[in-house]
């Protein structure tokens, strides 16, 4: 007598993804309390420069006691509010939005939409643009919440465009191709394009020849295009961050009718560290989505005090100026902490300049070079090594043995001690490894040396073998 949504299992949850977080919740690593516990390193999550955003609201009493101009403006916010969203946020945060990249794009508050997080933006554009059993293809390895996200509630699809190690995980034309036929050939309406950019779990900006290449595409098939730049305050490196709407500015497109099919998703979770406010952000050309997105916008709205509160301090642009600067410098020295710990196992991480992860190449330390050596592998650094990292087939991968590993969201201690577990982890696992292959060196000699000789001699061999092992 329930929904189907209740009953079936199309929520993902029972991803590894998922059920790593599940083993974390059970056991979770503290220095004091519990030092053998599991780490968390599958939360991105960024606690790097939150003492950064408490010494503001320290000093900056009034935003946080809600008064202006000497006088409380508490009933003024706690009273109703329509899904417009405040003014003075909305303005705010397009601030914002253009300075996380460097000032070459400006952001028109009215094609602006609030939304309760990232996750909630992203389905309010499945909605609007996807009918139920049309399909978005999305570029491999992707954030495994997606398959929540964008399908759960909407009935939509996702076909992946499968991207390869060779060329550092880039997005080429063939698979562009591929991923459009394959949908076709499962009978199929793509309807869009879905890219995060910077990537999670890559770390990775897209260049400016994956844009145009991802442009052209979506003009030939007449299809939209997402851009998911949540972690677009992040990049830490170079090459520097390029909006796709920079390239929509660069190639005079921003009043063609492609660029109402290209829409932005946009949180402060990531740039700003503040996941638990759910600030979350739809921007569009598109007057008919933005009317949507508004009207469905009322299903989850962030409260007007949270609005208030962050418009000061957006509004505060030394402060946020600061701010990047600071954030990128801090998450660059932590990435490169754990990138450098890393080698020290002979583990190596594809080179990346953006995000609060590193996609990090476990192939070595794969049994067997499959999906299934990966989850075994995986189990082990869950349940042995006690280190929550989230699987490459969880994010839908097409290769086994790559983890996404989260920095962010720890001490520096805790990120030693989760380096230390895994150096013995892979210092073992050699040891055992060039055991074997010493067993098995031995074997193949002893095997050969016996292989010519009379069975007499070998029997005999083994008869002394046996009373010598007696004396």
């Amino acid at each position: 007598m329930l929904s189907s949504k209740v009953t079936n299992n199309a929520h993902g949850q029972d991803s590894s993804y998922f059920l790593g977080w599940e083993e974390y919740e059970k056991n979770p690593y503290d220095q004091i309390d519990n030092p053998d516990g599991i780490i968390q390193m599958g939360l991105a999550e960024n606690q790097l420069s939150f003492d950064i955003l408490e010494s503001w609201i320290q000093n900056n009493p009034d935003a946080t006691g809600f008064v202006k101009d000497d006088r409380s403006i508490f009933k003024e916010l706690a009273l109703f509010q329509d899904y417009h969203g405040l003014p003075a946020f909305k303005n705010a945060l397009v601030r914002f939005m253009s300075e996380t990249r460097g000032n070459a794009v400006t952001f028109d508050p009215k094609n602006l939409v609030l939304t309760a997080g990232a996750t909630s933006a992203n389905e309010t554009l499945m909605f609007c643009v996807a009918n139920p059993g049309d399909a978005f293809l999305i570029p491999t390895p992707y954030y495994p919440g997606f398959d929540r996200d964008l399908k759960w509630r909407t009935g939509a699809e996702i076909v992946p465009i499968h991207c390869s190690s060779s060329n550092g995980f880039r997005i080429t034309r063939s698979a562009l191709e591929d991923a459009y036929q394959q949908a076709q050939k499962q009978d199929l309406k793509v309807k869009g394009i879905l890219i995060t950019n910077p990537s999670n779990p890559l770390g990775t900006s897209l260049n400016s020849h994956e844009l145009d290449l991802l442009i052209n595409f979506i003009s030939t098939k007449n299809i939209h295009i997402i851009s998911d730049e949540v972690y677009s305050g992040t990049v830490f490196g170079s090459p520097n961050f390029v909006s796709i709407l920079e390239v929509l500015k660069t190639r005079n497109l921003v009043n063609n009718e492609i660029s109402k099919r290209v829409h932005i998703v946009y949180s402060l979770s990531k740039d700003l560290g503040l996941p638990g406010f759910r600030i979350g952000a739809i921007y569009s050309a598109n007057e008919d989505v933005i009317s949507a997105a508004t009207k469905m916008s009322s299903f989850g709205l962030i409260s007007s005090q949270t609005q208030y509160l962050l418009s000061e301090m957006l509004s505060d642009q030394k402060f946020t100026k600061s701010y990047l600067v600071e954030n990128r410098r801090r998450l660059k020295q932590r990435q490169e902490t754990l990138v450098k710990g890393l080698q020290k196992s002979g583990i190596r991480c594809l080179k990346s300049n953006a995000g609060l992860f590193c996609w990090v190449d476990m192939r070595d330390l794969l049994k067997s070079k499959s999906f299934e050596g990966e989850i075994e592998l995986w189990e082990k650094m869950v349940y042995e090594v006690r280190l929550n990292i989230s699987p490459g087939s969880s994010c839908h991968c097409s290769e086994p043995g790559w983890f996404r590993v989260c920095f962010a969201n720890m001490s520096d201690e805790t990120l030693g001690r989760a380096l230390q577990r895994i150096k013995s982890f892979v210092d073992s696992f050699k040891s055992k490894k060039n055991n074997l292959n010493r067993r098995q060196q031995i074997l193949h000699s002893h095997a050969r040396r016996t292989k010519s000789l009379p069975k007499w001699v070998f029997s005999l061999s083994l008869d002394q073998l046996e009373i010598g092992g007696q004396c």
